[in-house]
């Protein structure tokens, strides 16, 4: 375990991918915060996991689509790990598996918030935290997208979600203008059909896991080390991009 580098907020990180990287950064040294929303078992499984290994973490319930639980998210951050370095806006939902013709209009309007407003609001915290025009001393977001962005992986019923998260793509390019004279770096991950539970499932994933090139899904650790590496000094010259971790797809 290397030294703490700083505060590493990861939300929805108390299972698949997100507990997969919440372990990545603080093996990378970063003191992280491990958001959840409903699971507080996973959330602090993942913590004990962290500290078993010499790192520092806590687990901070918040619901990414309250305003009020972002706000007290990031001061809880501040308090109890340090200055902010580092945001995975990992927490996420694929919503429900239907035609567009059979979708529900509240349902849809909380993937939006879950899947879009989340993640813009708790970058505006972060911005407020690491922005050098305000006394921060920079920093890196990296938002996870989905390669459903770009290239719908035969998935049906998948729509609402994909936009989203091409939502998701555009938002991280558009911010990565905004904010890099202040010093923060914003890029995007869009991983294809990953090995969790949110993929088991999910009606045809499989399928489309085994016809992508590498003949396989993928494992969360492999886009853990995508977000380290877009979050380390090893691509300091990197933002305002999308890096696409999806076996081929």
């Amino acid at each position: 375990m290397t030294q703490t580098k700083g505060a590493a907020i990861v939300t929805g990180a108390s299972r698949g991918i997100g507990a997969a990287i919440a372990q990545k950064l603080a093996d990378d040294g970063y003191g992280v915060v491990v958001n959840y929303a409903a699971d507080a078992d996973g959330a602090e499984s993942v913590v004990s996991d962290i500290r078993g290994r010499g790192g520092r973490a806590v687990a901070v319930r918040a619901d990414v689509t309250a305003p009020r639980d972002v706000a007290e998210l990031f001061d809880r951050a501040r308090q109890e790990i340090g200055p902010l370095a580092a945001l995975v806006n990992n927490a996420g939902s694929a919503g429900d598996q239907a035609r567009i013709d059979e979708q529900d209009a509240e349902h849809l309007t909380r993937l939006m918030q879950t899947n879009v407003v989340g993640p813009m609001v708790c970058a505006k915290h972060a911005v407020q935290a690491m922005s050098t025009a305000r006394g921060g001393t920079g920093g890196s977001i990296v938002n996870i997208a989905s390669i459903a962005a770009q290239a719908p992986p035969g998935i049906q019923g998948f729509v609402p979600y994909e936009a989203t998260k091409g939502a998701v793509v555009s938002f991280s390019r558009g911010l990565s203008h905004e904010v890099a004279p202040e010093g923060i770096r914003v890029n995007s991950v869009s991983p294809g059909v990953i090995d969790t539970q949110m993929s088991a499932g999910t009606r045809g994933a499989k399928e489309s896991a085994v016809s992508s090139p590498l003949g396989r899904a993928g494992r969360p650790n492999e886009i853990a080390d995508a977000v380290s590496w877009l979050i380390s000094p090893a691509a300091s010259y990197v933002t305002g991009s999308d890096i696409t971790v999806s076996g081929g797809l």
